[in-house]
C-alpha cells in the first residue's frame, strides 16, 4: 500500500442546532474534500469533538463518512481509547468498513494516568493483532503519555503496522527530524498537525504531509505538492501569505474555526459545537470572516 503525502484534514463532526448528528452534512464535508483535492481525510479526532460523541454515534459518523467516500478518498479514523482491547475494536470496525489507516494517541486518562514504555509497546501490539490496515501514532502534549524519539522508532521497527506519526508537540521541525533519522524506512509517513502552523519548518525536516483542519485544505494541499515539487519559493510564499489566518484559527478560535467557515459558506447548516464548548464572541468570528475572505478559501464558495 501506497503511502499517502499531501494534505489529510481532520474533519469536523456536524451537528444541528439541537446537538443532533447532521449525518447529510458530515457527507457534504467529505464532497467538499475531494473537490478540494484533499490527500486524505481524519474523521473523529480531537478536533472533531470525538470526545463528546456516543459510541452509537461515532459508528454513525463514521459509516456515513466511509460511505460517502467509496474510495474516492482515503479515510483515515481515529480510534483511539486507554483500552487496547477498545481500541482494538475500533480499529477492527474501521478496518471492516474500509479505512485506509487509523490514529492513535498513547493511552492516558487525565493529566495524571499514564503508561510506562513497556505497557505502551503492549498495548500497540495488542492493538495491532489482526490489523492489516496501517497505525498512525498521534503525538500530542493533550497525552501525559510521553513518546520520546527513540520509543516511536522503536515501535515503527518493531510493529510493522505503524507507518505514520502525527508530530505536533513544541519544536515539531527538530523532533520529526530526529524521528525521521532514527527510523528511517520504518516510518515513512512522519506529517505535522496543529493546523499546518509550522508547516514549511515540518516539510524542511522530513514530513510527507500536514494533517491540518478543513478551512484551506485546498490551499494548503498546493503548498504542500510545491515543496515536495521542488518549488520551495512558492510553497514558502504561498504558506507565509495564509500564515495570518492559520494562526488567528489555531489561536483564536480552535476547531469552532472551520464550523463556522462551512456554515458561512452553506456546506452545512449549523456551526454549532456541543456543550460545553460555546460560541465564540461575536467579534471573534466576524474577525475571521475578514480573514478568510481575503484568501478566497474554497470553503467558502464551493457550494
Amino acid at each position: 500500500m501506497s503511502v499517502i503525502t499531501g494534505v489529510m484534514p481532520v474533519a469536523p463532526t456536524i451537528f444541528t442546532d439541537d446537538e443532533e448528528l447532521d449525518l447529510a452534512g458530515q457527507r457534504r464535508v467529505v464532497d467538499y474534500l475531494v473537490d478540494g483535492r484533499a490527500d486524505a481525510v481524519c474523521i473523529l479526532a480531537n478536533y472533531s469533538e470525538q470526545f463528546s460523541l456516543t459510541d452509537d454515534e461515532r459508528d454513525q459518523v463514521l459509516t456515513a463518512t466511509m460511505d460517502r467516500a467509496a474510495g474516492r478518498i482515503p479515510v483515515c479514523v481515529t480510534t483511539s481509547h486507554f483500552s487496547s482491547r477498545i481500541a482494538r475494536e475500533r480499529s477492527l470496525r474501521a478496518q471492516e468498513l474500509g479505512a485506509t489507516l487509523v490514529m492513535l494517541m498513547p493511552p492516558f486518562f487525565g493529566a495524571t494516568m499514564k503508561v510506562d514504555e513497556a505497557a505502551l509497546l503492549e498495548y500497540f501490539r495488542r492493538v495491532s493483532d489482526g490489523l492489516e490496515i496501517d497505525i498512525m501514532i498521534q503525538d500530542a502534549p493533550m497525552s501525559p503519555t510521553s513518546l520520546p524519539v527513540p520509543l516511536l522508532a522503536r515501535l515503527a521497527q518493531e510493529i510493522p503496522q505503524i507507518k505514520y506519526a502525527k508530530i505536533e508537540t513544541p519544536q515539531a521541525a527538530d523532533k520529526l527530524r530526529a524521528l525521521i533519522a532514527a527510523a528511517g524506512g520504518d516510518l515513512p509517513g512522519p506529517f505535522d498537525g496543529e493546523e499546518a502552523i509550522t508547516l514549511i519548518p515540518d516539510l524542511e525536516a522530513g514530513a510527507k504531509g500536514t494533517m491540518s483542519s478543513c478551512m484551506v485544505p485546498d490551499q494548503l494541499g498546493a503548498i504542500v505538492r510545491e515543496f515536495h515539487a521542488g518549488n520551495r519559493g512558492e510553497a514558502v510564499r504561498r504558506w507565509e501569505e495564509l500564515l495570518p489566518f492559520i494562526h488567528f484559527e489555531n489561536r483564536q478560535c480552535g476547531l469552532r474555526a472551520t464550523k463556522i467557515l462551512m456554515k458561512e459558506g452553506n456546506i452545512i447548516g449549523s456551526d454549532r459545537t456541543r456543550a460545553p464548548l460555546g460560541e465564540v464572541h461575536p467579534d471573534t468570528r466576524s474577525q475571521l470572516l475578514e480573514l478568510a475572505k481575503r484568501h478566497d478559501p474554497l470553503v467558502l464558495r464551493w457550494a
